[in-house]
């Protein structure tokens, strides 16, 4: 199976320009306008900077993660929260598969309606991620 951009349609140059996606001989880049010019950057550069910034967020909070998430879809047995914590304890191994599988395209549209925004600039490096987040307690 061919590697995927996980992240296209959600990554954006400093400009505010939305980033396109090229393949290179089968590999995926992140086309951005340098002046005209423009640069191809192979996604697993980006897309990596991204994974590990989330693997920052998740970690130290796996067990209200996976209670959560166990509650969002209904199977708040012990079980599943033990599947679910165990799965984001070894989230670094999970990157390969997503590289091939990508983010669906409905994933990703719906990331992107929720404010979720990359940032990179002319040299791939990721200088912003926006990511919406939980309504405070106070706006209920």
């Amino acid at each position: 199976m061919a590697k995927q951009a996980i992240f296209e349609g959600l990554v954006y140059d400093e400009n505010d320009q939305p980033v396109t996606v090229a393949y290179v001989g089968g590999e995926p880049c992140y086309v951005v306008n340098d002046d005209g010019f423009l640069r191809h950057i192979p996604s697993e550069q980006v897309d990596r900077q991204v994974f590990e910034f989330m693997q920052g967020q998740i970690k130290g909070h796996e067990d209200l993660i996976s209670e959560e998430t166990a509650k969002m879809i209904g199977q708040d047995d012990i079980f599943t929260m033990a599947i679910i914590q165990n799965q984001l304890k070894n989230i670094g191994q999970q990157f390969d598969m997503l590289a091939n599988a990508g983010i669906p395209e409905g994933g990703r549209a719906y990331l992107g309606m929720m404010g979720f925004r990359i940032v990179i600039n002319v040299h791939g490096d990721v200088v912003e991620v926006n990511q919406p987040s939980a309504p405070s307690g106070e706006e209920e």
